[in-house]
């Protein structure tokens, strides 16, 4: 069976005392409810990862950094690899999210490198999909998504897959104050699901982990995750506020 997960995304937030302050409320938080119904992960910038590790229960709250290089090791200034994710104690990379693709030009190739690389030093990948507001206009947002995701996941073996969770963005609805709606939601995450199926067979689409990245809230929450395709959310804003972030996580 596959998990549900709720993932927060941090981004470019939060000192590293104001991430550990908020690392303990979450955990706390999660120790402390009865009946949650999914796993639970932060996805925090590299300079918190060690200081959260060291300060989360790992049985309430797994951890994730937000990106890796997609080199090993070397003369890279300023980037932060796979194996050195890993050390710190995180389970999960986030990789492929649309900031990284719109404003560092991450490519396809490119997060195909970055999932192997993450694979190898045994991190769990959050791979983040989806198409802008032109692209949906167009009518071309399946192609996008088919795209990416045959393009940087696809060349994986059935047994590396288990350690892919899919975060489906519509692009259009980050940040901006939009939000799909749960049918069109639902229908995007069928159609990732669908294209699994097809190349890895049913089991291997029905314990895939899809997760719904577009301004999900306590208030929506709900309702997304009561689609049969909808596995849980990857939040941004929301995850800054404990409150707001455990309003989701019990959603389910």
């Amino acid at each position: 069976m596959r998990k549900n997960i709720v993932a927060g995304n941090w981004k470019m937030n939060t000192t590293v005392p104001e991430g550990v302050q908020l690392a303990k409320e979450v955990c706390m938080a999660v120790a402390q409810t009865a009946g949650i119904k999914c796993d639970v992960i932060l996805g925090v910038p590299f300079t918190h990862l060690t200081a959260v590790n060291d300060v989360i229960d790992k049985n309430c709250v797994a951890l994730a950094a937000e990106n890796c290089a997609d080199h090993v090791k070397g003369a890279y200034t300023g980037e932060v690899s796979a194996p050195m994710v890993a050390s710190t104690g995180a389970e999960y990379v986030i990789l492929g999210h649309s900031e990284r693709r719109g404003y560092y030009n991450e490519t396809i190739e490119m997060l195909k490198t970055k999932v192997d690389l993450a694979l190898e030093a045994g991190l769990k990948v959050i791979f983040c999909c989806g198409e802008s507001l032109d692209e949906r206009k167009a009518g071309t947002h399946f192609d996008v998504i088919k795209n990416e995701i045959e393009g940087s996941l696809f060349h994986l073996t059935d047994e590396q897959m288990a350690n892919i969770v899919i975060a489906y963005e519509p692009i259009w609805a980050i940040g901006t104050g939009e939000t799909a709606t749960s049918d069109q939601a639902q229908e995007i995450h069928a159609f990732i699901r669908g294209l699994i199926a097809k190349k890895y067979g049913e089991k291997v689409a029905d314990d895939t982990t899809i997760l719904y990245g577009g301004s999900c809230k306590p208030g929506n929450a709900p309702e997304l995750f009561a689609k049969p395709d909808i596995d849980g959310g990857l939040i941004g804003g929301a995850s800054l506020k404990c409150a707001d972030f455990m309003g989701i996580v019990t959603a389910f």
